[in-house]
């Protein structure tokens, strides 16, 4: 078997990853920030601050997500024959946008299409999902440690559909 660039110790070593700064996201061990109350409860600005960014954040990433799964949704028309293959890293993508969109909708962001062959669109999907993936980790950063927990499984995700996806391509050539 030709190595694909993405190895299971690859994908394996970014879930580790994700995972830890998941956890390190939620537990800064402070107690309160500089601007916190006498108490050590965050001031009515600070909460605006973070509402605002998460929905910031969510927004983007819940685009990112219709984004794909329009992708998704573009290969399985432009190749039926890979439609039962990719329908349960479609259904995951779906539920990840619904996950992440305030009014839970999932509705598929239009992808353009290219006239390629399967392993070509395959590959591409693949490339789509490390590039979602790698979104997602840049928001975790900035990510609420919820949102940051959600972030951090959704691109584990990811970077297992773009191994998977790499696997497709490399058989649909064989």
């Amino acid at each position: 078997m030709r190595r694909t660039g993405t190895t299971r110790r690859g994908v394996f070593t970014a879930t580790g990853v994700i995972a830890l700064g998941a956890v390190l996201a939620g537990c800064d061990g402070s107690g309160g920030g500089a601007g916190s109350g006498r108490d050590g409860a965050p001031t009515a600005a600070q909460l605006a601050l973070a509402a605002r960014t998460e929905r910031r954040l969510r927004a983007s990433a819940a685009r990112t997500a219709r984004g794909l799964l329009g992708r998704y949704e573009q290969v399985t028309a432009d190749h039926p024959a890979t439609a039962a293959r990719l329908a349960p890293l479609r259904d995951a993508v779906r539920a990840h946008a619904g996950a992440l969109a305030a009014d839970g909708g999932a509705e598929p962001a239009p992808s353009p299409s290219a006239a390629t062959d399967a392993r070509t669109a395959l590959k591409g999907l693949a490339a789509a999902e490390r590039r979602a993936a790698d979104t997602h980790l840049a928001a975790l950063m900035e990510a609420p440690p919820e949102l940051a927990r959600l972030l951090a499984s959704i691109a584990a995700a990811g970077a297992a559909h773009a191994y998977l996806l790499t696997e497709m391509a490399e058989e649909a050539s064989s």
